[in-house]
């Protein structure tokens, strides 16, 4: 038999002391014979989209004993980001993810496990389990939890930010309370990550397109019985994986990413992908440049209308075939996609979509008839944001794909959210948060709540916002996010003020303040930067240690060496 990474704690004389800390939690010489498979899982209380992970554990666990091999679970940390929004919460949702990806890396060196299977399911779990896989690099497979059904409300598909945007609603006197008490009830009808290609569902099928989960892994419903039989089949499949040593990095290869880039675009997927992707990436070795982004939307339609931004739900995608039929759509573009890269399958993708078809071409456009001829995600550059800044310009109304307005500045998402809620901001408006980067914010706070709050008071086809912040996968309308630099860090944002006029050209992929030359270093000469708004922490570590919105928000290789100058 080949030499096992477990080896190191269970074979010889001088592992009887290890063999015996096995036997203490009931192993028997049977199950410390066969290879060990660590099981990371996100199983918490807290999360409606781990809630039931618990159920997904136990049948990876049969799964990997059907094929031979011992599970040995241990958990991670979960953060829900619709219940840490609106407060300081939010300032470690991102920050999560790290930690994460660390605790994984740990619990893997620590205890020589043979391979793993990561359960995730929810915004900042999966990629930063995903990081953690690729880092490791031993033989590896994902199986997330699944999406939530959408709920039903007078007759209409509804989901969490159906209830965000009845808070505008409310407001504007469009929606009484009675009524959003009512969407409240029904919004969210049970387990599974929120309805719609909010951060968690784009993920979760983004780690699909990557091949580092099985097919089905981004849309079975959570309470389908295939999403069971699936986890089992992660089970199995990872005992493969391990018998050909098949490792994470031999299937995340450039062409795999660039495969998944095409498949973010296709479907419309949330902005925060351009987060996760190229940090996932780097854990391979491999770089993304954001402009990488706009190559591939140039190339690649929007064929998928999914909530927010249009009708269909995942659900709805899933019974169309989901991501392998869009994969399998995607071959009749000119550019195609790499065929030959290999999966979690044991074959390559191409092997995989052969009997893939598209089940409903209206969930699934053709790419000859696109529901947008490029692709949902577009990376605008200017005076405002040298290094970029990020839109999901699928769900953008076409009279908002070009606007010019006044900035109304504010220097936190509450001084914002009260200003709309309020009745201050009117038709036109550019509303501008800044200091609110993943250094500045700290964490790079989303702001599901004003943007929703915009189209709830009738505003989403007439007002632009602009933050160095991120946006949740359920904002739509012309929401420009991940601003860089950012203003904690002297970018551009910093300096505008109450009244300048905002540019933005989406198609063109341009973003500019327009002020009198000289102006812009004229403020920036007299520009101050704020005190940190926490000092102390883990969110204070962080801040001090994280990059550019730009470069995924990843922290700096050299920041243990810098932290020791």
């Amino acid at each position: 038999m080949k030499k096992m990474r477990s080896d190191a704690i269970r074979k010889g004389v001088e592992r009887a002391p290890h063999r015996s800390l096995l036997k203490a939690m009931g192993y028997t010489n049977e199950e410390i014979r066969r290879p060990l498979i660590g099981i990371a899982h996100a199983h918490n209380e807290i999360i409606p989209g781990h809630i039931h992970l618990d159920k997904i554990l136990e049948a990876v666990k049969t799964g990997v004993r059907i094929a031979g091999g011992t599970p040995i679970a241990f958990g991670t940390i979960g953060v829900c980001d619709g219940l840490a929004m609106n407060h300081n919460g939010m300032k470690y949702s991102l920050a999560s993810r790290e930690i994460i990806a660390d605790s994984v890396e740990i619990m893997a060196m620590a205890h020589p496990f043979d391979a793993l299977v990561m359960i995730p399911n929810c915004d900042k779990v999966t990629p930063g389990m995903l990081m953690a896989m690729l880092r490791v690099n031993i033989p590896a497979i994902m199986v997330s939890g699944g999406p939530m059904l959408t709920g039903r409300f007078r007759g209409k598909d509804v989901h969490l930010v159906s209830v965000f945007e009845g808070v505008g609603r409310v407001k504007g006197e469009t929606m009484s309370l009675e009524e959003l008490d009512e969407l409240e009830d029904h919004a969210c009808p049970g387990c599974g990550s929120c309805a719609g290609m909010f951060t968690a569902n784009s993920m979760n099928c983004l780690t699909e397109a990557i091949g580092l989960g099985l097919p089905g892994n981004g849309t079975i419903p959570a309470v389908a019985a295939a999403r069971i039989r699936l986890a089992k089949e992660a089970g199995m499949a990872v005992m493969r994986l391990l018998a050909d040593d098949i490792r994470p990095r031999d299937i995340a290869t450039r062409a795999a990413f660039e495969n998944a880039m095409a498949i973010d675009m296709a479907l419309g997927c949330s902005t925060n992908t351009v987060l996760h992707v190229p940090a996932i990436a780097k854990e391979a070795g491999v770089d993304l440049p954001l402009a990488l982004f706009n190559e591939v939307s140039e190339r690649v339609p929007h064929l998928c209308s999914l909530i927010p931004g249009g009708p269909h739900s995942l659900q709805q995608l899933d019974e169309a075939g989901g991501v392998q039929a869009v994969m399998r759509e995607l071959l009749n573009t000119e550019t195609g996609l790499n065929l030959e890269v290999m999966t979690v399958t044991g074959k390559t993708l191409g092997e995989n979509l052969e009997k893939v078809r598209v089940r409903d071409a209206d969930v699934i456009r053709p790419v000859d008839e696109p529901y947008h001829e490029f692709g949902g995600i577009a990376v605008l550059y200017g005076n405002l944001a040298p290094d970029g800044c990020v839109v999901k310009q699928s769900a953008v109304a076409e009279e908002m794909l070009k606007h010019s307005g006044p900035a109304r500045v504010f220097e936190s998402e509450e001084e914002a959210q009260a200003a709309i809620l309020g009745n201050k901001i009117k038709a036109g408006d550019v509303v501008v948060i800044r200091y609110c980067g993943p250094k500045g914010g700290p964490g790079m706070p989303e702001m599901l709540s004003p943007t929703s709050a915009i189209v709830g008071m009738g505003l989403g086809k007439s007002v632009a916002l602009i933050t160095d912040g991120r946006f949740s996968g359920g904002t739509q309308g012309a929401c420009i996010g991940h601003v860089s630099p950012e203003a904690a860090d002297g970018g551009p944002i910093a300096f505008v003020a109450e009244g300048d006029r905002i540019t933005i050209d989406i198609r063109h992929k341009s973003i500019e303040l327009v002020v009198a030359e000289g102006v812009l270093a004229q403020r920036q000469h007299n520009w101050q930067p704020p005190a940190p708004k926490i000092t102390s922490g883990y969110a204070a570590r962080y801040a001090r240690m994280v990059t550019s919105g730009s470069t995924g928000a990843v922290l700096r290789d050299d920041a243990c060496n810098r932290q020791a100058d």
